[in-house]
């Protein structure tokens, strides 16, 4: 086939290889399909135009407007000493505002013949100050007149769209670009098969994309984007539906555990019972290690719902059915923790092979990088060995070293912070595929898990253990009212006269060197509290030592030190004897002493919705209520303030969640999870769009189900074809 299909025609050839050079370095857009799925970010209605009123500073705007008055001024500078200098100022107005539009030099000619008062035109530029008016320095224009035959023909539609644009490409210039291809729309290839299109009352594919680049009415813009948000959904959830297809078809050994065994005597060593939660989250764990094929669940659970307890008992499940556990967690200090808290538990179910031990027993063994060679050696041993059942390491047990006797389960403790990769990589040390469970406590809407993590099935834990306490938060405002700062160091005291600790956590270490090139220019409050270098660990130490908390004991820990000293300090804090622990975010995931009951988090405006209340989960964690105090010294109207009351307001990880996908949008949320490959969600929202997620979901699963190979829907393999560029094909595969 020599002819080259409509949507795959290279834009050089349709636009010339200047515009396509442009289109393709800044806007990622090479063929005549990719700019045809370069959709419109608003409308401007003709009678109604932007509001002048409300530009933002700094930003690339394109706006609508009329020429009030428009003025020459001649002056002299270095360049023109005698006068001759010249500088056209016209003022635009659209009635909500007035905006100053500025030409100098040689570039004064055309505008001064062509911008006469009364004229109308598109006019794009980047807005800046100048003498505290707004202004455009030099813009791009486009004259709106009804006279010409292409004129009347572009500017017809009542509805002019709005492109996002960048400074080297108006948005009037990529609408002409887009009227030259819009006649290839016709051939697109609906990837929607049409019982499903016509079940939905969806319009077909090459209307839509007319639609929504030259809409007539509201009503055809509104028809366009349900369409195409539909097909974002679909072709997504297609890609996902087929890989989870791929995964059933895959061989596992079934694992269930022995009627006597160790999970039996674990259960019965256990002092407390499982929450209803634990046990439904537990049975549809053990119902997918019951099949012979690869479990690919995620595990959602609140900070402190006790997931940790739920991947105990499926790694025993698995031990006892003959095979190995492998529990991935991503610091040191955490998997040593993981290591202390499951030897804990187990007690002498843990022994294995030793004196002392349960005759059900098994060995459970640490893995990491700074291990010495000796104490590495034998765990090695025991893993090809079969000796120990259950390792729990970081990315150390990755390396090709590290070989096992018959890996059954694999345990990935907060998943964002691993690349598929690395999940991938262990996966791959089983005879065959291990069964997954994927574990995260920052909890993920339901509509991003079906985005991001849509190759797994998803089991939430969203009840608390008995005996955990809540946690109290609360905003102080270190700027606007210092006393409050001094009553939260006086509150740490109070907490550990009564026995309790205390953690502070600080952004940075501070043994980093300072840039002096930051130092200088006198700032606005605001920009004061931004600017200033986040408050640091060791100085933070410091000074707590020396002042508000002098004769308590006040150490350090931040993920610079030695892994042993890390440990060292992590014990001693376990232990009760430190008072106060000084630490960056190295705590967030994981760490657990229930006699903390109080958390100082400074400079908290420095993290996100998310992290804050992973940290706050560290308290509260034993019978004494939490306490969490947020410093900042951000003004009171600042958007670093609303997000802080937010985390305030509420315990729930699912509504934090919400508020910090809307305020990042989604696209940097997928983006973060698609290890970089963009984002290919354009009218698609992840929040507002939970309905049609669902629904696309439920459709593509069906549809694979009945036909995973696509055999009889070739329009939608060629849409799979696209969306999965390399990139993706890849993060899907590795998935």
């Amino acid at each position: 086939m020599d002819l080259v299909p409509a949507l795959e025609e290279p834009l050089k050839k349709v636009l010339g290889p200047p515009t396509a050079k442009v289109m393709a370095e800044h806007l990622g857009l090479h063929t005549v399909g990719d700019l045809l799925h370069h959709y419109p970010r608003r409308y401007e209605e003709r009678g109604q135009l932007t509001h002048l009123a409300d530009l933002p500073m700094d930003e690339h705007v394109t706006v609508v407007a009329m020429v009030a008055d428009a003025r020459l001024h001649t002056f002299a500078s270095s360049k023109a000493p005698r006068g001759k200098g010249q500088r056209l100022e016209v003022t635009i107005t659209d009635g909500s505002g007035r905006l100053q539009l500025v030409f100098f030099g040689n570039g004064v000619h055309k505008p001064h013949k062509e911008l006469l008062p009364g004229t109308r035109a598109m006019f794009a530029g980047k807005v800046s100050v100048f003498n505290r008016r707004l202004q455009l320095a030099h813009p791009a224009y486009e004259l709106l007149r009804g006279d010409s035959e292409e004129a009347v023909e572009t500017w017809a539609g009542a509805l002019i769209p709005i492109y996002p644009a960048t400074a080297k490409l108006e948005s009037w210039k990529i609408g002409k670009a887009i009227q030259t291809v819009l006649p290839s729309a016709q051939e697109a290839v609906d990837p929607v098969p049409a019982t499903l299109r016509e079940g939905r009352g969806l319009v077909p594919l090459p209307e839509a994309l007319l639609k929504i680049h030259r809409p007539h009415t509201k009503a055809d813009i509104e028809d366009a984007r349900s369409r195409l948000k539909w097909d974002e959904a679909f072709v997504l959830q297609v890609a996902l539906a087929r890989r989870r297809h791929a995964d059933a078809q895959l061989p596992a050994v079934a694992r269930k555990p022995k009627p006597d065994g160790l999970l039996t005597a674990f259960d019965d060593r256990l002092p407390f019972t499982l929450t209803e939660g634990q046990q439904k989250v537990s049975k549809e764990i053990f119902d997918d290690l019951a099949t012979e094929h690869p479990m690919h669940r995620l595990l959602q659970g609140e900070v402190g719902s006790g997931k940790t307890m739920v991947a105990l008992r499926a790694m025993l499940c698995v031990v006892d059915a003959g095979g190995q556990a492998a529990m991935l967690a991503p610091t040191e200090v955490l998997a040593q923790q993981h290591h202390r808290s499951i030897v804990e538990m187990m007690g002498e179910l843990a022994e294995g092979g030793m004196l002392g031990g349960a005759e059900q027993a098994t060995k459970v063994v640490v893995l990491t990088g700074s291990m010495g060679a000796a104490a590495r050696r034998q765990a090695l041993l025991d893993l090809v060995t079969g000796e120990a059942g259950i390792v729990i390491g970081t990315h150390a047990l990755i390396e090709d070293k590290v070989q096992f006797h018959d890996l059954g389960l694999v345990v990935v403790d907060e998943q964002h912070r691993f690349g598929v990769e690395q999940r991938d990589a262990l996966r791959s040390k089983g005879k065959q595929p291990p069964h997954l469970l994927v574990m995260t406590a920052t909890p993920i809407p339901r509509t991003v898990a079906m985005t991001v993590f849509g190759d797994l099935e998803t089991s939430v834990l969203d009840q608390l253990p008995a005996g955990r306490s809540p946690i109290a938060s609360h905003v102080v405002p270190a700027a606007d009212k210092p006393h409050f700062l001094a009553r939260a160091w006086e509150r740490v005291r109070e907490e550990v006269g009564n026995g309790h600790q205390a953690y502070v956590v600080c952004p940075r270490i501070g043994d980093e060197e300072d840039d002096p090139k930051k130092a200088g220019k006198k700032k606005s409050p605001e920009d004061e509290a931004e600017k200033r270098p986040p408050l640091a660990v060791l100085d933070v130490a410091d000074q707590l030592g020396k002042g508000p908390l002098q004769g308590l004991e006040v150490e350090v820990l931040h993920g610079r030190m030695h892994p042993d000293d890390k440990d060292a300090v992590m014990r001693r804090f376990a232990a009760g004897e430190t008072d106060v622990l000084v630490a960056t975010t190295v705590i967030e995931v994981g760490v657990n002493v229930p006699n903390a009951t109080a958390m100082v988090i400074m400079d908290a405006d420095r993290f996100g919705v998310s992290q804050l209340h992973q940290l706050r989960g560290r308290v509260g964690r034993g019978t004494a209520p939490g306490l969490c105090l947020l410093v900042t010294e951000m003004p009171e109207a600042s958007a670093a303030r609303q997000r802080l009351n937010a985390v305030a307001a509420t315990l729930d990880g699912f509504e934090l969640s919400r508020i910090d996908l809307e305020q990042r949008r989604e696209g940097d949320v997928l983006g973060q999870a698609q290890s970089g490959a963009r984002s290919s969600l354009r009218v698609l929202a992840v929040i507002e769009d939970e309905e049609i997620i669902a629904e696309a979901r439920d459709e593509a699963t069906a549809l694979v189900a009945a036909d995973p190979e696509l055999e009889h829907l070739p329009g939608l393999r060629t849409a799979l074809d696209a969306l999965l560029d390399e990139e993706r094909e890849q993060y899907l595969e590795k998935g």
